[in-house]
């Protein structure tokens, strides 16, 4: 087995791996059942109320 060969097949499979990895982020993100739960996450910068979550951090 040459490096050549190694390479080659590093490079392929890699860009697969890589694409098929990338389809299933893409389908997560855009799945209709995770919208509220993306809805909400871009509404926390918007919220009013304490900045801290709850643990107080001097004790």
């Amino acid at each position: 087995m040459t490096y050549e060969t190694v390479a080659t097949f590093a490079q392929t499979w890699g860009l697969v791996y890589f694409a098929l990895i990338f389809a299933l982020v893409l389908v997560y993100a855009l799945w209709p059942g995770n919208q509220k739960q993306f809805d909400e996450a871009a509404r926390i910068p918007l919220e009013d109320g304490p900045l801290d979550d709850g643990e107080n951090k001097n004790d």
